[in-house]
Formats: C-alpha cells, sequence, structure tokens
C-alpha cells in the first residue's frame, strides 16, 4: 500500500513537471507570423531610435573629411571641454565610489534607524530634474544664496568654476555605484563576514581581503555607469557652469554651442567622442553583467 501511495506522489510531481513544461512550451511557440511582427517592431524601434542617430552623427562629423574631423578636435576650445569633462568625471566616480561602497556595506551589512530614509535620499536624483539639482547649488552657493556672502568674503568660487561643476555633477551621479552594489551584497549575506571575523579579521581586513573580492564587478559595473553619466551631464552643470568659453564647458555644453553657432561639423565631431563612449559603455556593460550573473550563479 506504502509503494502503491508513493508511486502515485512520484507520477502526480512527474505529470505536474510535464505540465509546467508543456505551458512554458506554449508561451514559447507563437505562430510564425507572431514572431516576426514582434521581431521586426524591436528591430524597427532600435534602428530608429539607436542605430540611425549614431550613424548620422558619425556621418556629419567627418562629412568633411578627417582632416576637418581631426582639426576641429585639436581646437583649443574643445581640448579644454576635454579636459574638464575628465576632470569632473574623475572626482565625481571617486566620491561616488566611496560613497557607493559605504553606502552599500551599511545597508546592505547592517540594520539601523533610518536605513529606509537612507535608501530614498540614495534614490533622490532619480526623481529630481538635473535642472532643479543646478539650480539648489544656484541657490545655496550663488552671490545671493545662502553661502553666497561668505564664499564671497573669503574669495572662494563655488559656482561658475569646476567645483560647482563637479558637485552637481557629483549629486545627479551617487546612486550608480551604490545601486549596483546594494542587492549584490545583500545577495550574499554576511556568513563570510563573520566567518573572518571570527578568525580574528579587523573590519578593514575583512572588508578588503573577503567583502571587496566578491563585489568587484558589482564596483566596475557601478564606476561604468557612473562615468557615462558624468561625461554627458548636460542639465545641472548647464545651469552651474555660466557657459564661460575654454573655461567651464564641458563636451555636450560645447556641442550644443557650437551646433547653435552652425559650426555642425566641429559639433558632431565632438558629439561622436561621445558616442563613442556610448558604444564603450555598451559593450563594457555586457561583458560586466555576464560576469554578476555568473557570480549569481555561483552563489546558488
Amino acid at each position: 500500500m506504502a509503494m502503491q501511495i508513493a508511486d502515485s506522489i512520484s507520477l502526480s510531481v512527474s505529470d505536474a513537471k510535464a505540465r509546467a513544461a508543456a505551458a512554458r512550451d506554449n508561451l514559447r511557440t507563437e505562430p510564425r507570423a507572431v514572431r516576426t511582427v514582434i521581431i521586426a517592431l524591436a528591430v524597427s524601434f532600435l534602428t530608429v531610435f539607436v542605430v540611425l542617430p549614431l550613424v548620422v552623427v558619425f556621418a556629419h562629423a567627418f562629412s568633411k573629411g578627417i582632416l576637418a574631423y581631426l582639426a576641429a578636435l585639436a581646437e583649443p576650445e574643445a581640448l579644454a571641454a576635454i579636459r574638464l569633462t575628465l576632470l569632473v568625471a574623475a572626482i565625481s566616480v571617486g566620491l561616488n565610489l566611496v560613497f557607493g561602497l559605504v553606502a552599500a556595506w551599511a545597508i546592505a551589512k547592517f540594520d539601523f534607524p533610518g536605513k529606509t530614509f537612507l535608501i530614498t535620499l540614495i534614490d533622490l536624483p532619480f526623481s529630481v530634474s538635473p535642472v532643479i539639482s543646478g539650480l539648489v547649488f544656484v541657490l545655496l552657493f550663488g552671490a545671493q544664496g545662502y553661502f553666497g556672502g561668505w564664499l564671497r568674503d573669503h574669495d572662494i568660487q563655488i559656482l561658475f568654476a569646476v567645483p560647482g561643476i563637479a558637485l552637481a555633477t557629483t549629486f545627479v551621479t551617487f546612486p550608480f555605484v551604490a545601486r549596483a552594489l546594494i542587492p549584490l551584497m545583500q545577495e550574499q549575506g554576511t556568513q563570510e563576514e563573520e566567518a573572518a571575523i571570527s578568525l580574528g579579521a579587523s573590519g578593514l581586513q575583512t572588508f578588503f581581503r573577503v567583502t571587496l573580492p566578491n563585489i568587484k564587478w558589482g564596483v566596475l559595473y557601478g564606476v561604468l555607469l557612473c562615468n557615462a553619466r558624468a561625461m554627458g551631464e548636460f542639465g545641472a552643470v548647464s545651469v552651474v557652469s555660466g557657459h564661460i568659453r575654454g573655461e567651464t564647458n564641458t563636451m555636450p555644453l560645447l556641442v550644443e554651442i557650437l551646433y547653435n553657432e552652425y559650426h555642425f561639423v566641429a559639433a558632431f565631431a565632438i558629439a561622436s567622442l561621445l558616442a563613442m563612449l556610448a558604444l564603450i559603455t555598451l559593450i563594457a556593460k555586457t561583458v560586466l553583467e555576464r560576469h554578476l550573473d555568473e557570480g549569481y550563479a555561483g552563489d546558488h
């Protein structure tokens, strides 16, 4: 009797699995016409909104030949914009890397009052317009702002200078590293850290020898996204930069200025550098996501 019950249970489980597999197969076997239409719509959308704009950018950038393209990039104003963009990106990525590691460590490994509020603050730049973010810094550090008088008395320049641009860029990009690391560190749990501490490791030793190696791909992923956003930021930087030519114009701002002045080859030459950054970011993002997926699979 027990054997019959066991056989019945085994058959029921097998039937359930077979029905589930059949249901999945039915979901994946749409009629050929439906699959063709869906694929065609996806390819058409990507072509119109992604591929075609990139092709147009590079076509206009090289429309007068490679010498004109290189000459546009060699202009002092263009070189100043490139240097400023790289400098601001390095500052903002460095600051956000430190903040992201600390915030992700605190949120994923500890319970404390205000944890939910901290997560909300991290997501704040996603819901606030970059222009509004820049305006906040104007209200704080402008001539009529809250700290404006004190800064003027001490001859400290925040707005219309590198510090203001770096602050605005850091604000709009600080969620990226933290948001890349929080789910990864929560998924890994605290068992390895607890084991290291029980063996006598200090907090810093545990972080650098246990935690950091486990999240290295997540760190690179967050840094990649943060850098791409920092180099392409327009709205917040436009508000705080002052558009001083050769001094406070980043690459996106210079593209707008050159285009409005009908210097199309120069404008699209600078834009092509940003487009190259986007393509490199896409490729690197795909590689890093593969490593992250392998890491998740290894943990399970």
